[in-house]
This record gives structure tokens, sequence and C-alpha cells, in this order.
């Protein structure tokens, strides 16, 4: 027997368990860098079996190296490769684009790479869009098959599609424990034919049997254990594990497979997954031949409806997918994020207004700015007003033409960014005014705005207006923020 496979985009057909190499990053943080002979030598095992499909990043350690090393060897013949590009949140020039896919594919000793996944940091930055689309020309120049996403939520996602970005796949945590990407994410991509990649499927091991009726260990080893750790205790601790793990065992039992095929093959049947990632550490552990049981069984009703009710026993993970990357509670191996987010510089810096003790204001670079005399956000002492903003994108292009939702994601990112420019944050929003070009749109609008004020709850007004400026423009929003005096000292440092 061997895996199962999958067309993921056209002219890619791929293993529905995809080895996941995050974990050589792992076994090498002491400093010493696995052997790639060796390493390559261990991957043909798994391509052997049918599990000839391989995700890395250019942060996984040697990854890229050792799959490269396969690739070039007699072995490597219809092995497929999965790598990342994970820049830092700022302006993407097409240099550097082209520098991040000639690093790729001088380390994995192609001409051109099967799936090129963008990981970014914050969307108030709309660098993502300028790398997307950098992409997208380097894979009309032949150097790149498919583009991919990891991470990104849906409505940012929906911004992409917007954009005639042609995306594959989007790579997103989806297990038993965190089922976010079932929702909203699942409903976008089946109507837009994205496949999903789900990784944490195994929740670093811990859906497994060892860890039924086990006590909670103190403390854990390797960074996968160390992320799936905060994702228990997110959804409820190690009681909620448990009542998931007992449901699981239980059908395992009825098949005569384990508890990690119940959990994979859960996963598996979603309808928007196209494969499951599951991780490896190369010559330590190797679970290919219980992996293979997953094509020989297939979950019922009955299965599922025991698995619901385990599942009544947690809580949601907060947000959509990729949320833990960027807001609290962060469920990463290292942590709390906040420290590296706040690092990264604001999109526009803030400015003194000339013949002022206390007025800052933030330009976004538009040509209408100076034009038309007005600043995109003005903060007096503790209040920020955000001038009406559309989903203008640099200088003058439109973002999202004809998708009303995605113009407002495009627009609260951009009001987001003014606002943390002068020292505050979205929750220090107290007013927002919602112009629609066609009342119609409402709904949709009001999803997203949504999302982003939810919990804020600031006070609001939504208006049909006879014609926004500009052709194609739906949406334009305005803003009102009192900072928090919490806050105060941290816009007290010097200006950016």
């Amino acid at each position: 027997m061997k895996a199962d496979r999958t067309l993921l985009a056209p002219g890619l057909e791929i293993a529905r368990i995809v080895t996941g190499l995050w974990q050589v990053a792992d076994m090498e943080r002491g400093g010493t860098l696995l052997d790639p002979v060796r390493g390559a030598a261990h991957l043909a095992d798994y391509a052997a079996q049918g599990f000839d499909t391989f995700d890395m990043a250019d942060h996984y350690g040697s990854a890229e190296v050792i799959t490269g090393t396969l690739l070039a060897s007699t072995q490597g013949g219809g092995v497929k490769a999965f790598t990342k590009w994970c820049p830092p949140a700022g302006p993407v020039s097409a240099a550097a684009v082209r520098e991040g896919v000639q690093r790729a594919l001088d380390r994995l000793r192609v001409s051109c790479i099967d799936l090129m996944q963008l990981h970014w940091w914050t969307f108030e930055h709309p660098g993502y869009l300028d790398a997307m689309q950098a992409l997208a020309r380097l894979q009309q120049d032949g150097l790149i098959k498919h583009l991919g996403l990891t991470n990104f939520d849906t409505a940012h996602l929906q911004v992409l599609l917007s954009e005639g970005i042609p995306v594959a796949s989007n790579q997103v945590c989806l297990s038993l424990l965190d089922r976010r990407a079932t929702e909203e994410m699942s409903q976008l991509c089946l109507a837009r034919g994205v496949k999903l990649l789900a990784y944490g499927t195994l929740g670093g091991g811990f859906l497994s049997e060892r860890w039924l009726g086990a006590p909670e260990p103190a403390e854990v080893a390797d960074w996968s254990k160390m992320k799936y750790r905060r994702f228990i205790d997110a959804v409820g601790g190690w009681g909620a594990l448990q009542q998931v793990l007992s449901a699981a065992q239980h059908i395992g039992h009825k098949h005569g497979v384990s508890v990690a095929n119940v959990a994979t093959r859960w996963v598996l049947e979603q309808p928007a997954v196209a494969a499951a990632i599951v991780g490896a550490r190369l010559g330590e552990s190797q679970h290919r031949t219980d992996n293979l049981r997953l094509f020989g069984f297939a979950l019922d009703a009955e299965d599922h409806a025991r698995l619901d009710v385990a599942f009544q026993s947690t809580q949601r993970i907060p947000g959509d997918c990729g949320d833990e990357y960027r807001r609290p509670p962060f469920l990463t191996a290292s942590g709390d994020l906040s420290h590296h987010l706040a690092s990264i510089p604001p999109v526009w810096p803030r400015q003194p207004v000339p013949g002022t003790t206390d007025r800052w204001r933030v330009d976004s670079g538009s040509v209408w700015e100076p034009l038309a005399g007005y600043a995109r956000a003005v903060r007096v002492g503790d209040r920020i007003l955000v001038s009406g903003t559309t989903a203008t994108h640099g200088t003058g292009k439109l973002v999202g033409a004809g998708d009303a939702a995605a113009q407002t994601t495009y627009i609260l990112d951009k009001i987001a960014a003014s606002i943390t420019a002068l020292g505050g944050t979205l929750a220090d929003v107290v007013r927002t005014r919602v112009y629609l070009q066609d009342v119609n749109h409402w709904q949709a609008v009001s999803a997203v705005h949504g999302r982003y004020f939810g919990e804020i709850r600031p006070a609001n007004t939504l208006l049909q207006v006879a014609a926004l400026v500009g052709a194609g423009y739906l949406v334009e929003v305005e803003a009102e923020a009192v900072v928090d005096p919490a806050r105060a000292k941290l816009f007290d440092a010097p200006a950016d």
C-alpha cells in the first residue's frame, strides 16, 4: 500500500500526507547541521512508500539543502518540494522577492519551485500584496509552478483573490483541537478553488495513545510540543484533551487503527483539505507504516457524532486561521510574539505638524493628500482622527475592485496602520463612519467591520452616499480614537 494522492493544482499531483520538515530546525538548534546526504537518504525512504511530497521553509534549518540533495540524486524523480518565503514585514521590492526565490532555487537545486508559499507577519503593512504580485510575475517567468500562502486568515486570502492572484493553497493549522479552518476559511476555499494544507494535525504528537490517561507533563522538550501544549491550554486544558483522545481511541478500536490515524483521517475528510502535513524527525521517528493505514478506512456518521460530543468539552481557539501569530493568545513555540510585532516599524512615519506643540500627522503617500491639503491621520493630545479612507494601494491603485468586503478589509488595515503610527491601536477607536456606494453591500461590509471591532464596539454610523470619488470605489471609512493613557509614554519617544 502507498499513500493516496490528490491534485493540489493543475499539473501538481501530491501525496495526501505531506512530510513536514519543520523539526529539522529543532534538531539543529544546538548548532550542528544534519548531514545532507544522510538526511536525503531518510527522505528517499519516505518517497519509496509514496510519501514523496515535502514541506519546508527558508528558516527550517537546512531542510531545503537536504531536500535539494535528494532532488539532485537518482532517487529524486517525482519528488515534490514545497517551501516558504518568510520576509520581515516591510516594503517589498521586486529585487528582494527575486532574491528570496533564487535562494530557494539554489538550495533545492532546481530550476522551478513546485509551490512557493508566503508568510506575512502583520496585515497592517500591505507589502504582502506587492510580494504576491512579484511572486506571480516570477511564476509567469517559469521560476515557480504554483503560489501558496501560509497562515493567512480568511479576509486577507479574499483580498488576494479579489486582486486576481492565482493562489493554489493556504497552509493552516487544523486538528481535532483546532477546528477554525472548517468555518469561513473552508467556505471561501471551496467557493474559489483554493486547497488547504493542514498542519498541526497530530497536535505535536499529543494526539496519540501515549498521552491518553497520562498525567500532564511538567515540561516538554521539543519545539513542536512547546507549541501545541499552548493549544491544549487554549482549548480547555489537559482534561479537554483527554476527552478528545478517549473518543478517538474508541473509534480507533472500532476500525483497528491508531488514535493518530483517527485524528489525521478526520482532517483529511474535511472537504477543503487537499493534504495533511505530518512532521518528521529524520532518523529518529518513523511513522510511515502507521500512516499508510489512513487509506484503508473512513470515518462513518457514528464516528463523527462521537467526536462532535467530545468537541463539546473543548473551547474554540480564538480568532481566525493564523491569528495565533499576530495577536493574543500567541500559540507559538516561542510563546508571546508581541515584542517581535512591536519591533516592526510603522508603515508610515509620524511627523510633527509645523507650528504646533502637540499635533502630529501621518501621510500614507496618496497623491491627494498634499494636493487637497489633508493628512491620512492627525493626533492632537490623546485624540487620533483618521480621514475618510478608501482601498487605495500605494499612490493610486484600487484594491478589491468589485468586492466590497475585500475593500473594507484593506481599508481597516490602513486605518489600523495610521493609528499605530500615532501611538494608538484599534482598541482605542471610539467611533467609525462607513460610507457605501451601494447600500446592498451593508451586510458584507458590516461583517468585516465586526471582525475588527467585535470586542471593541465603537460608536458607528453607516450611510449610503450618491457616489464615492473614483471609479470602482465601493466603501470609505473614517475613524476616531482616544489613546489609552497607559500607552502615552510609548508616544513620547522620538518620532520615527
